[in-house]
């Protein structure tokens, strides 16, 4: 074995790149003088691609597997430096390895509210977070249209854009989709999804791909979520009379000593009676009127609750409506004895001919005409 045959065999250049950072997309191979002897063993891993460089063109990119950098098995940089021989010296090229795995947990979110026109509560203002993974589809297209020249690029100089651009089509989308926000919570998936298909197309432009985007979130302000409790709260109580005196038996309870401050209770109120039966007996000047009776006046009755109504009609919620709308509505027909209806404080939708409320607004109409006589 001659002395050159020697040291080109000490020589011979192991190129292949192991990641530790879980951040970096893509990575330079340093050479001295980016000289890479010809023979060299180049190994890519799985979850890589490796692309050459060549006197700043893409010459090739090579999928995970073993390679010997010889003329027979690069034909694209044989053709580049017309290579028709069995040339040994080194070649200056520059290597640079892709990771082809899946950046996942990245994080997205709306800076600003996005104002929607709800169907239910007019227009809204909503927020949305969530999260996504990114992959590398395409090395050579990502690191021509991105990377350029970047020794080592990480994911954190090109989630910012990315960002942008997912929270600039959820925007297009939520205020295309038409969804009412109060069943938002159960369409997080599909709105997920026609993201992810509406950016697919300009992501692919950057060599890029969008395997997985969540919405984990979609809030209203403070203020209208503090409105909508209150409005849930008013539904559980159902009948706020009830409730009240529910509440005063409640404290009575709490108070240790029970049956003495319910007969004090009593006797204050026996005293607070007596007191308004003398008061109406004797008149402006201390004697009482002729005829008057000794009748003490009853408190007035409390006004009766006005209920609101919501309709169900084709998978879709209407309403409140007050009960003289929904006598105008029985009186034009869009409201019938079939019509599903629900009030806070109803347990479950219902028909409206069962609800004792609703039923009499049907007997001022007449009933549909018997079928005729066959």
């Amino acid at each position: 074995m001659g002395i050159f045959d020697f040291l080109s065999g000490e020589f011979i250049d192991v190129i292949h790149w192991t990641d530790n950072t879980r951040d970096t997309m893509v990575w330079r191979f340093e050479r001295e003088g980016h000289e890479i002897k010809y023979g060299a063993k180049l190994t890519v891993r799985e979850g890589q691609s490796a692309v050459f460089v060549h006197e700043g063109r893409l010459a090739d990119v090579f999928t995970p597997g073993l390679y010997m950098l010889e003329t027979n098995n690069m034909p694209i940089m044989t053709t580049l430096q017309h290579w028709d021989h069995g040339f040994k010296s080194p070649f200056k090229s520059e290597v640079y390895f892709v990771n082809t795995t899946r950046f996942n947990d990245l994080k997205w979110g709306t800076k600003n509210p996005v104002i929607c026109r709800d169907p239910e509560f007019g227009p809204v203002r909503l927020r949305a977070f969530g999260t996504y993974s990114i992959k590398v589809s395409d090395p050579a297209k990502f690191l021509v249209e991105i990377v350029g020249t970047d020794g080592e690029f990480t994911m954190d100089e090109i989630s910012f854009q990315i960002r942008n651009i997912l929270v600039q089509e959820f925007s297009r989308t939520i205020a295309r989709a038409g969804i009412p926000v109060m069943d938002m919570a159960a369409n997080t998936r599909e709105l997920g999804q026609l993201v992810g298909k509406e950016i697919s197309a300009q992501l692919a432009e950057y060599g890029l791909s969008m395997p997985e985007l969540y919405v984990e979130n979609i809030s209203l302000p403070p203020a209208v979520e503090e409105v909508m409790d209150k409005r849930s709260s008013m539904g559980v109580i159902g009948n706020l009379n009830e409730y009240m005196q529910f509440q005063a038996a409640e404290a009575l309870g709490r108070d240790g000593g029970g049956a003495a401050a319910i007969q004090a209770g009593l006797g204050a109120g026996l005293g607070m009676q007596i007191g308004h039966a003398a008061a109406q007996q004797v008149g402006p000047w201390g004697a009482k009127p002729a005829g008057a009776t000794a009748t003490a006046a009853l408190p007035p009755a409390p006004p009766p609750v006005e209920h609101v109504w919501h309709i169900a009609e084709n998978g879709q919620t209407k309403g409140p409506f007050s009960k003289a709308a929904m006598g105008r509505m029985a009186t034009e027909g869009a409201l019938t004895r079939e019509t599903m209806v629900w009030t806070p404080g109803q347990d479950g939708w219902m028909q409206a001919e069962d609800v004792a409320e609703l039923a009499q607004l049907f007997t001022v109409l007449p009933p549909p005409p018997p079928p005729p006589a066959v």
